[in-house]
């Protein structure tokens, strides 16, 4: 009796649940539909804007046919983007390492004879090209990717429509996504992108890529996408006109003396010397004249360096410190300099890269880790590392160090 009774009220229990997930469930289905409609409407609406701005009645048809819905993982990439915050040591490690810099002397060899036309025409020189290449879409894997790649009219549409912080921006980036399906320079199943909307083998915005794209093979198309002549000749011409120095570095590694101060502007780089801010190789500046503004982007005791023209040029295309010096070095590296000579302030002894990725393949093998295996880490490896650590009496840091491969290997 007393069984029977238990049983019947676990039964009344999971009826009752199912109940209420059932509301639940159709809460969220007519919610979704809800929006789906309104989404609809912004897309009817948006038609008019559109076809004022120089797009065609039949360009528009073509970019929204099949489009229904919002992509949510757009809106939740663009709800929790979060500024980015890691050390420039963590950035630097992810992007200038011995995988991307032997990609990158690959792709110059395979690709040697556009890369000297492309050197010819604009002046920029192909390490800098090869460096943008791999720190945009790692030399065109991303594009391979479909977790990462979107279609961009969705992607540009959903922004307008759903994101307000980027709706001014996503307007115009999707008019002038659709002035390029118009312009036939790429086909509508082609037309994919970033959550952002950011373009091709050198991720360029939809404005930038009409400012600058270049038909660099010369079929008639200026195709990012899967055109690699055109997608560096385009990065290019974006630095040349953009004030792009040809022949010239992009900065120094410098050697600053103990326990002086430094101003903050720009001074010529024989002034810099004057104040014992010189090369570790003791060589003299190429341009003594030339101005240069001093950074520190690990504090005194990091690297330090001397940022001449050509490094702001390299902000133009994305206006972060972090990114242009990340281009430098990698340049530098691909082209067969030797990396610093100072490095950085890291908290934990380093591992390489092939390294990286075996303690990648430990931590997945433990069940801590489902990411890609690729020695980068990102907020999924340091999650992993820092679960592996903290099981482990370990601090918890997060870090990719020799300590934590160490004890992953007696595992």
């Amino acid at each position: 009796m007393g069984t029977r009774s238990a049983s019947i009220g676990w039964i009344g229990k999971m009826i009752a649940k199912t109940a209420v997930a059932a509301t639940l469930l159709f809460t969220l289905a007519t919610g979704n539909a809800f929006a789906d409609a309104k989404f609809q409407r912004w897309i009817a609406d948006f038609r008019s804007v559109a076809l004022k701005s120089g797009v065609s009645s039949a360009t528009y048809a073509k970019a929204f046919a099949g489009i229904t819905a919002p992509d949510p993982e757009v809106l939740q990439k663009a709800r929790y983007q979060p500024e980015f915050t890691a050390p420039v040591w963590d950035y630097i490690d992810n992007r200038v390492n011995e995988n991307s810099i032997a990609a990158g002397q690959a792709m110059a060899r395979k690709w040697g004879p556009w890369l000297s036309r492309i050197e010819k025409s604009f002046g920029v020189d192909r390490s800098v090209l090869l460096a943008i290449w791999s720190m945009e879409s790692n030399y065109g894997e991303i594009l391979k990717r479909d977790d990462v790649m979107r279609d961009a009219i969705r992607s540009l549409a959903t922004l307008a429509y759903g994101d307000k912080r980027r709706a001014k921006y996503a307007r115009t980036q999707l008019i002038a996504a659709m002035k390029i399906l118009q312009t036939g320079d790429i086909d509508r199943s082609h037309l994919t992108g970033s959550w952002a909307g950011a373009l091709g083998h050198t991720q360029f915005i939809p404005t930038s890529y009409q400012a600058y794209a270049v038909d660099m093979d010369g079929n008639g198309k200026r195709d990012i996408w899967t055109s690699i002549p055109d997608a560096l000749a385009t990065a290019a011409n974006l630095l040349k006109r953009n004030g792009w120095r040809s022949g010239e570095t992009w900065g120094y590694e410098v050697v600053l003396p103990a326990g002086r101060k430094f101003p903050a502007g720009s001074l010529s780089l024989a002034k810099w010397q004057k104040l014992g801010v010189v090369r570790p190789n003791g060589k003299p500046f190429a341009r003594p004249s030339e101005k240069a503004t001093l950074k520190v982007p690990d504090g005194r005791g990091g690297p330090a360096f001397l940022m001449i023209k050509n490094f702001f040029v390299l902000k133009r295309y994305n206006n972060a410190d972090k990114y242009a010096l990340g281009v430098g070095l990698l340049a530098d590296r691909i082209a067969g300099y030797k990396g610093l000579v100072q490095d950085w302030n890291r908290p934990f002894t380093p591992i390489t890269m092939k390294e990286r990725e075996e303690l990648q393949h430990h931590l997945q093998a433990l069940g801590y880790y489902d990411g890609n295996i690729d020695g980068k880490i990102g907020s999924g490896s340091r999650a992993a590392i820092e679960a592996f650590q903290k099981r482990n009496g370990l601090s918890t840091d997060g870090h990719p160090s020799k300590e934590v491969l160490s004890v992953l290997r007696r595992r």
